[in-house]
C-alpha cells in the first residue's frame, strides 16, 4: 500500500510539472494562464509530496490492516480528484461536478485523522522515534 502512495505521489509530480511546462507556454505566447489551472496546478504538486510523505509515515507509524488500506485509497482519491475536479469543472466547463470537491477534500480529511489517531495512539517509542521496524521492501 506504501508502495501505491510513493508512486502516485511521484506520478502526480510528473504530471505537475508537466501542467507547469505548459502553464510556461501558455504565459510565452499569450501571456495568459487561468486561474482554475494555476489552481490544479498548486494543489496537485503539494498534494503528491504529501502522498510521498505518507508513504513513509504510514509504516512508521506502523498503520496496518483496513486503517492503511483507507488512509491509502482516501488519500490517492483526494490527491487526484481535488486538482482533477478544479481541471474537469472550471477548464472543460463541466461545472455540475464542482460540488465533488467537498467529497475529494473530506476523503483527504478523513485519511489525515486516521493518521492523526494513529500518531497520538501509537506506543511512545514509535511515535517519537519514528521507527517501528521498516524494513528495506515495500507493500
Amino acid at each position: 500500500m506504501t508502495r501505491a502512495l510513493k508512486g502516485s505521489g511521484f506520478l502526480g509530480l510528473a504530471v505537475m510539472m508537466a501542467v507547469g511546462l505548459y502553464q510556461f507556454i501558455l504565459l510565452s505566447s499569450s501571456g495568459v494562464v487561468p486561474g482554475w489551472m494555476i489552481g490544479g496546478h498548486a494543489h496537485l504538486g503539494v498534494l503528491s509530496i504529501l502522498a510521498i510523505v505518507m508513504g513513509f509515515a504510514v509504516p512508521a507509524l506502523d498503520v496496518t490492516g483496513t486503517l492503511r488500506t483507507a488512509v491509502t485509497a482516501l488519500f490517492i482519491a483526494g490527491q487526484w480528484g481535488t486538482p482533477g475536479i478544479v481541471w474537469l469543472g472550471e477548464g472543460f466547463g463541466l461545472t455540475f461536478l464542482l460540488p465533488t470537491g467537498f467529497l475529494w477534500g473530506g476523503a483527504l480529511i478523513v485519511a489525515m485523522l486516521i493518521m492523526f489517531y494513529k500518531t497520538v495512539t501509537a506506543p511512545t517509542e514509535t511515535a517519537d522515534s519514528g521507527l517501528s521496524g521498516v524494513y528495506a521492501t515495500d507493500d
